[in-house]
């Protein structure tokens, strides 16, 4: 724990979700992950973005959960969605017609470019461990008009070289992106010592905001390749009293609905 700037404590995933939470606006459309990314964009839903447009894998438009779904084919999110389409709907006219502002993003591995892991940790024909894959993930890097990564950060997550490249990143240099992709690709890292962003000459993701708990010196050795830093860091401020709260009581609605006891007809 560490106090936020009100004197109240908050936790490294906290600080995470906060700060991703804050870099959506109002009128977002967002293609949102399980997990982290979930939290913070209904998060900024409760906030400051009352009128984003969160959108699921599954197909729900517009849904607006009252508690954090356990998976994309949650019923939450269509009972409380604006409209629910089908999956190739999503993607064909959604996501790859460039509808989508923000797609949100989480993986095993990540490297200097953003290009992202989530297949296999090792050798692809005998891994050490096999992954859930990517999923829709390569349409989102490709097609979002930018994407925002989820990760902690450590050496062994931020690597010099991927195991498997399963979602593209950007190019070396701030050549135009492989294939064609309509996307800018990833435009931020959010982890739990700060925030990386590419470097505009080089693409290379860089360390342009930290913690105030955080050294330069500690997301350095958290990194498995030499990170870069922007010319200043900033400090990211603390989760105010109302985010911690908004949070805290989404997580605490949360675990009471998935913990209920499922009620079968009779």
């Amino acid at each position: 724990m560490t106090a936020s700037a009100d004197g109240g404590p908050w936790t490294p995933d906290e600080m995470m979700t906060v700060t991703a939470a804050r870099m959506l606006w109002n009128g977002c459309v967002c293609f949102v992950g399980i997990g982290l990314p979930s939290a913070a964009a209904n998060l900024a839903r409760l906030l400051h973005a009352p009128d984003i447009v969160l959108i699921y894998e599954s197909g729900t438009i517009g849904t607006r959960p009252g508690v954090l779904p356990l998976s994309i084919g949650d019923g939450e999110l269509a009972e409380t969605a604006t409209a629910v389409v089908s999956l190739p709907e999503i993607f064909a006219f959604w996501l790859q017609a460039g509808r989508i502002d923000v797609g949100f993003l989480g993986a095993a591995q990540i490297d200097r470019y953003g290009n992202l892991n989530s297949t296999v940790i090792g050798p692809y024909a005998r891994p050490k461990t096999r992954l859930p894959g990517a999923g829709g993930a390569p349409e989102m890097a490709s097609h979002a008009r930018e994407v925002f990564v989820v990760l902690k950060q450590s050496p062994r997550a931020f690597v010099t070289t991927l195991d498997f490249v399963s979602s593209a990143g950007l190019c070396a240099g701030g050549a135009p992106r492989a294939g064609g992709a309509a996307g800018r690709g990833p435009q931020a890292i959010i982890t739990d010592f700060g925030i990386l962003r590419p470097a505009p000459d080089t693409s290379e993701f860089v360390l342009v905001a930290r913690y105030e708990h955080v050294t330069v010196a500690d997301a350095v050795a958290a990194t498995g390749w030499p990170l870069g830093t922007a010319t200043t860091v900033t400090v990211v401020p603390p989760p105010t009293t109302e985010e911690l709260t908004v949070l805290r009581e989404l997580h605490r609605r949360t675990r009471e609905a998935h913990n209920r006891p499922v009620q079968l007809p009779v």
